[in-house]
Formats: C-alpha cells, structure tokens, sequence
C-alpha cells in the first residue's frame, strides 16, 4: 500500500491494521442496542431524484446480516435508510417485508419505522387522514411480525393545531396496537418539517405533552427514542419515564455517557452511528456488560469526533457519511444513494471522514478502503 494519501485536509498516511471484530458473537445483555441502518440503492438504475427509489436488496439485506451477526438489533425502515429523503413509503413497505423476513431467517432482532409518508405534502392533511395512514403502517408492521417504531410525523406536525391533537391521535394508536411500541421524537435537526412536534416550539412544554402520552399508556409504550442532541433533556426526560418504559438514546453527540448512565439509570440505544460502528459498538456494549463502564467508554469515546463530523449540520445529511464510509468498508460496491443524496457532502467533508473512520480502524480492509478514497479524489480532480 502507498504509505500516503494526499486528503484535501493535507497528507495523510492510512491505518495498517483494521480492529479485529470478528462477527459471531452473542448480543449485548445488558443493554438493548439498534443499529438503525441504510439502504444500498441500485447504481445501474436509469432513477432520478424525484423517481421511486431503486434499490438493490441483496446488498440492503447484506448489510443487516452483517449488523444481526454481531449482536446488534436492526432498527429498519428508519430516517437512516432515507425515509422522507428518497425512499417513500412504497419502498419503506417493500424494505419492511424483505427485512422482516430476513431477521425471521438468521433470528435477529428488528423494530420497523411507522408513519404517514404515504399521505401527499399537498394539501395539509386532516388529524382523521393522518391517524388512518399511521394505522395502515401499523397494520402493515404487525401483519410481519415486527415491533413498531411510531415515528414522527410531518403530516401530524401540519395538521395539528394544538398539544390536544397530539394527545388524541397517539392514544388511539396506542389503544390499537397489540404489542408495545417504541415512540419516537425526531428533532427538527434531523427533520426541519418536525419544528413544533407535540404543539410547541418550547421544549420543556413539547416534553410535558410527550410524557403525558407515555404516562397515560404506558403498557403499550416499550420505550421511547429520543434524537433532540441534547443530552441533559435525555436525562431528564429518562428519570421521569413510567417503572418499564425504556429510554432508546438517539444522541449521536453523546452516546457513550448516555448508555453508560449514572447512579439513577441508563439509555439504551437506537442509533444511525451505530451503522457504520456497528462492530465496535456491540464489542463495548458487551464490555460494559461484564460492569467495565471505564473500558466501554475507553471504546466507543474516541468515536464521538467522527460521529459529531457526520451529524454536522446540516444534520439530516447524515446519511451520506454513513453510506460513504459502508463503500470504503467494502460493504457495497459504489457509492450512490437513492435520491442522489450522495452530492449532499462536500469531498473535504467525505476525506475527513474516511481519515477519522481509518484512525479507528473500523475498515475491514484498510487497503482498499484506502484504495477507494484515492479513486474518489481522481474523480472528483483530487489528483495531488
């Protein structure tokens, strides 16, 4: 291997030897732990931005073996896999069914996104239009036996008028669903159009109304995910949480004091950084299972600059870091996103992650993932 990659962030000399993670091993017990994971889109597909996405499922499904054999759950159907941001709802269903039945085959634990992305933006949906399309989800991820994630909604965000509504369409769900659900509150970061979400822009009055609907059906209310990056609200919001309910961490920014917890409790995790740390993340939740917090955060801490470069804002283009690193990491075979989301970061953006993923030695193969950034920068005219 050529000892020295020229980044456009300077010179930059590769990692030789990946961390040795072998897959196989048992899941994390004392903490339950999602990796909420991407799509691989289908690069010979003749789709533009604005087309249904087409996707390529063996390389989707791979990748969840992948995640499945190292111990971790799969949170499926989720912002990570593009929802709302290239794969609708026609593609979510199919992606559901294919991973539901996948998990079913190798026994791995899956949680599937629930919402109302089949409703049209125009015109603003009705509260009646809303509750019916996160029922026909609901429905769907019951009929395969997965256990829902009621995430978000930007059409509830639009049509309604008051904490009330909130309050009225998530008890009927509730009251509806067979088994517990997993509640989840994206925060306007990650989703501009969920600015508001629980009728108020105030967090502490949005938290109020969230916690009353957890506290009034509570044993339909597995846990809830919270993705505000804010850990002290996460803490907060977890201490007051109903005995049972559990507290999934979506805090990309802080994750490891969250899942290490403190003398009052704990988080447990539902994560897109969990994607492409996956390996690394189960080995230190397994750590932290034996009760070494010190040697679980000496893990997953030094992660948290990599994280925090991918979520940077503007936060929903996450994605494409998550996607870009799966390429090096040899997990697909090019670098394409379905909506063509892959344009959505800069290359110093892109160089700057391959160079902090390679220091942790998340590569499998360093070498070509090495191999793999050099072709990009020829591409891209970073010839130096």
């Amino acid at each position: 291997m050529t000892t020295v990659i020229h980044l456009p962030q300077g010179p930059y000399t590769p990692r030789a030897t990946p961390l040795d993670l072998a897959p196989g091993s048992a899941a994390p017990t004392s903490r339950t732990v999602f990796s909420a994971a991407h799509v691989v889109a289908d690069p010979y597909a003749d789709a533009g931005p604005d087309d249904p996405a087409a996707v390529d499922w063996e390389s989707t499904l791979a990748f969840r073996r992948h995640l499945w054999a190292h111990g971790l759950g799969v949170a499926e159907a989720m912002d990570t896999a593009q929802r709302g941001m290239g794969l609708d709802w026609a593609g979510a269903a199919e992606l559901i069914h294919r991973s539901a039945a996948e998990a079913k085959a190798v026994g791995g634990r899956i949680a599937c996104g629930v919402g109302t992305d089949q409703l049209p933006e125009v015109p603003a949906p009705t509260l009646a239009e809303v509750t019916a399309a996160y029922e026909e989800q609901l429905a769907l991820a019951e009929q395969h036996g997965v256990q829902p994630i009621l995430m978000a909604s930007r059409a509830l965000a639009r049509a309604a008028r008051s904490p009330e509504d909130y309050l009225a369409t998530y008890a009927h769900l509730l009251r509806q669903a067979s088994e517990p659900v997993i509640l989840h509150w994206l925060g306007p970061m990650f989703d501009p159009a969920l600015e508001g979400y629980w009728g108020s822009a105030d967090l502490d009055e949005a938290t109020d109304t969230f916690l009353k609907v957890i506290a009034e059906h509570p044993d339909k209310v597995d846990g809830i995910k919270i993705s505000l990056l804010d850990a002290a609200r996460e803490i907060d919001v977890r201490r007051r949480l109903p005995g049972g309910v559990r507290c999934y961490t979506g805090d990309d920014f802080n994750y490891p004091e969250l899942i290490a917890g403190d003398e009052r409790g704990f988080s447990h995790a539902l994560l897109g950084i969990f994607d492409p740390l996956g390996p690394l993340a189960a080995h230190a939740v397994r750590v932290l299972d034996t009760g070494d917090a010190e040697g679980f955060r000496a893990l997953l801490d030094p992660t948290v600059e990599l994280s925090r470069h991918l979520f940077r804002r503007p936060t929903r283009f996450y994605k494409t870091g998550v996607v870009f690193l799966a390429w090096l990491a040899g997990h697909q075979d090019h670098f394409t996103m379905v909506g063509g989301l892959q344009s959505a970061r800069s290359l110093p953006h892109l160089a700057k992650a391959y160079e902090l993923a390679d220091g942790l030695g998340l590569f499998p193969d360093p070498e070509l993932a090495a191999h793999r950034m050099r072709a990009l920068l020829a591409v891209n005219g970073g010839t130096r």
